[in-house]
């Protein structure tokens, strides 16, 4: 029976990962700021920070682990304090990976991002592409990612950059555009929506990880899905799956643009510097690199994991209202100055 360690396993994709894990036989340890939810003979679930080196050394002593998989991060617009954000990311990658050196594991894989770069691109982004972050979870990806190059001769590092991470389930910022679906009331896209902007299926990112546990060398992989149809379009489809009367409008990109910009310096707005950076930009992983080497194959499209997360809320709305104390991709983001917008729809 193999031996894992999960951080963030009580959030979104960390608890997709676990319980993907825990229902194919493997024994996991997770730690995470959160409590978690999940109860399984094969789980062992521990309340705290990854910082805590003193916390992971125990961890590490305890369980021979045979592979690490180290989705903790704290997202920008989950928190005030910056600092909080940038230790975690960074310094507690470093933890990570230095007591996974210690204790002899072989295989780290690690969830970053394509927030690593802050402006759109007309092709699809490589692995050689040179990253250029524009605010701090980006630039604490990539930092994380200097980290681990450290440790790359004594581990066996998968980096899997992913866009956004969709399933059953994600609520955070997207709670603002369901809601908006389910009322019935107009969508706004930005410049049209005419951009195309890829995700990853949740389930499809954790068949990933767990190839690339035991891919036998560090490497950096792209990820995400296939057939990317414009933002308008993907809207459509689920509207029309929902059948709430809610329609696409469009709002003219520069006076959109600077409103956003404008809000989030007055801090009223949940959506910061990379949204309006790359709400009306097409932004594609060339995916070559992860099919070729680790055999991985996306199953579902933009259009069908979007229809899933709104199902979800959809059917849990009144409880995801209440939700507190879990992980930002796990409970409504504040809309504040959206709502303005909402009256208008």
């Amino acid at each position: 029976m193999k031996n894992v360690l999960i951080t963030g396993g009580s959030g979104f994709f960390g608890g997709i990962l676990k319980r993907r894990l825990l229902d194919e036989g493997t024994r996991v340890v997770n730690i995470d700021l959160q409590k978690d939810d999940d109860n399984h003979p094969l789980l062992t679930s521990v309340k705290g920070d990854i910082r805590n080196t003193e916390l992971l050394g125990r961890l590490y002593s305890e369980t021979k682990f045979d592979a690490v998989y180290h989705c903790a991060a704290i997202l920008a617009h989950a928190v005030n304090d910056k600092n909080f954000l940038w230790t975690s990311n960074v310094d507690g990658t470093r933890a990570v990976a230095a007591g996974a050196r210690a204790s002899g594991v072989k295989n780290l894989v690690f969830t970053s991002s394509n927030c690593l770069w802050g402006r759109g691109f007309n092709y699809a982004l490589t692995e050689a592409e040179a990253p250029c972050p524009i605010e701090i979870y980006g630039r604490s990806k990539w930092e994380g990612e200097k980290v681990l190059e450290e440790y790359r001769h004594d581990l066996n590092i998968a980096i899997i950059r992913c866009p956004t991470i969709i399933d059953f389930g994600r609520l955070g910022l997207l709670t603002i555009l369901f809601e908006f679906i389910n009322e019935g009331r107009r969508v706004w896209a930005v410049g049209g929506g005419e951009n195309r902007y890829q995700f990853i299926y949740a389930q499809d990112l954790a068949d990933a990880c767990i190839r690339a546990a035991s891919y036998p060398q560090s490497a950096v992989f792209h990820i995400g899905s296939d057939n990317v149809t414009s933002i308008a379009d993907t809207y459509r489809y689920v509207i029309n799956r929902a059948g709430t009367g809610a329609k696409v409008a469009s709002l003219p990109k520069a006076p959109a643009l600077f409103g956003m910009k404008l809000a989030y310096h007055l801090k009223i707005s949940p959506l910061g510097p990379y949204h309006y950076k790359m709400i009306a930009e097409n932004f594609l992983f060339d995916t070559a690199k992860i099919k070729g080497e680790l055999g991985w194959r996306p199953t579902l499209t933009n259009d069908e994991m979007l229809w899933r997360a709104y199902q979800y809320y959809h059917d849990n709305r009144s409880r995801i209202e209440r939700l507190t104390d879990v992980s930002a991709h796990r409970q409504a983001a504040d809309m504040g100055v959206i709502r303005l917008l909402k009256w208008l729809s």
